[in-house]
């Protein structure tokens, strides 16, 4: 008798933020998302959902409230989110632009890679297998 293992992918994450309006922006610019829903969130605050264009993608909601205050540690629970895009210096041009500083920067396999903390302490990677030393 075979086991049946299921298969999946995450959907999305939920991450709290000072101003969801500024960082759905950054993953608008950033990736080629949109806003695929904003309004107010279950319990209390407000949520926007950005993702890839559609709606059977992976979206990132960000959600505020009157005790989001931002300042996060890193790795207190969350070390870092990956984001994968397809041109690093265009990437990391956004982030500049955004008045993000990027660093980290590294180039060991499978790619190329930066990091950058966005406005709130929350840490994300951006890497590209694209040129990448893989």
């Amino acid at each position: 008798m075979s086991k049946v293992i299921p298969r999946g992918r995450i959907e999305h994450a939920n991450l709290s933020v000072t101003d969801p309006n500024r960082s759905a922006l950054l993953f608008a610019d950033l990736l080629g998302w949109e806003e695929r829903w904003s309004g107010p969130s279950a319990k209390t605050g407000h949520t926007i959902h950005v993702g890839e264009p559609g709606n059977g993608g992976t979206y990132v909601a960000f959600y505020t409230g009157a005790h989001v205050t931002g300042g996060f540690a890193k790795g207190q629970p969350l070390n870092h989110v990956g984001l994968l895009v397809d041109d690093l210096a265009a990437a990391e041009a956004v982030v500049a632009k955004h008045g993000l500083k990027p660093f980290g920067h590294d180039d060991y396999d499978p790619g190329d890679r930066f990091y950058f903390f966005d406005w709130d302490g929350i840490e994300f990677e951006v890497v590209s297998y694209a040129g990448g030393t893989s």
